[in-house]
């Protein structure tokens, strides 16, 4: 009986770690967030994108300037594809998060299956210090 129940225990145990890492169990994730500037709801981090791709979030307003920063997509190698502007969509001049939007073109590279989404932080001083973005991979389907 001692053994049966070991087993028992043991086959459980395996089971849920199969479900946990074998892709059963994913956890929500509702948005990628980077420091307290950025927040994307679409795409997420490692998600399969197609083109258009449209990007969604918020951002605090000094991540803009004039309402607007630069959005740029690289394939594996770090060679850009596509790059665009995201837009606020409402009153950018504050320190409160701004809902922003932006639509990026691309044709899928041939070669590599990843590349990465940059958000970067609109610095019109240029200043290396005031430099900053929010960086995620990405999969092309």
């Amino acid at each position: 009986m001692k053994i049966l129940s070991t087993l028992f225990f043991i086959l459980v145990v395996l089971f849920g770690l199969a479900y946990f890492f074998g892709g059963g169990y994913i956890p929500e994730q509702k948005n990628y967030a980077y420091k307290d500037f950025v927040k994307v709801s679409a795409p997420l981090p490692e998600s399969v994108i197609t083109s258009p791709l449209t990007i969604k979030g918020e951002a605090r307003g000094v991540w803009f300037f004039e309402a607007s920063f630069p959005v740029i997509l690289t394939d594996w190698d770090g060679k850009i594809i596509a790059d665009g502007i995201a837009t606020a969509q409402d009153e950018w001049m504050t320190e409160e998060y701004v809902p922003f939007e932006a639509t990026l073109t691309f044709d899928k590279p041939s070669y590599g299956k990843n590349g990465f989404l940059i958000l970067r932080k609109d610095n019109p001083s240029g200043l290396p210090e005031h430099d900053d973005a929010a960086e995620m991979q990405v999969y092309f389907k």
